[in-house]
């Protein structure tokens, strides 16, 4: 039976090249699902043979442990050197994206809270 050993729901797309040059590199015996036409769907990398289940969770686990070390050190980097992304940059880059997205953030507020408003009249 087959079983489902590492979820790609907001895997960034090199992490899971990663993990499929791992597998691979590995000779563990898997296949993929994708998320489907409308992203419902979960999307995954299965294994075929359960008797890889042991090693594969152990290659996954160590693997999931050192991109966590890397990606802290890249990051600490980014900071040191100023180069992370902020807020500011993200709306330097696109800030009609921005005034849309807060435009809608108010009126969803505002249509969520009316009704209540109302009702104290």
């Amino acid at each position: 039976m087959a079983l489902r050993i590492f979820s790609l729901n907001g895997v960034p797309d090199d992490e899971v090249e990663e993990v499929r040059a791992l597998l691979a590199e590995h000779r563990i015996d898997y296949y993929e699902t994708p998320a489907g036409n409308w992203g419902i769907s979960t999307p995954a990398l299965w294994l075929r043979d359960d008797d890889q289940r042991e090693a594969a969770r152990r290659l996954l686990d160590d693997y999931q442990a050192e991109r966590a070390v890397r990606m802290r050190e890249e990051y600490a980097q980014q900071l040191n050197a100023g180069t992370n992304r902020t807020l500011r940059d993200v709306i330097r880059d696109n800030p009609l994206r921005f005034i849309v997205y807060l435009a809608a953030i108010f009126a969803v507020a505002y249509f969520s809270t009316i009704p209540f408003f109302d009702m104290g009249k």
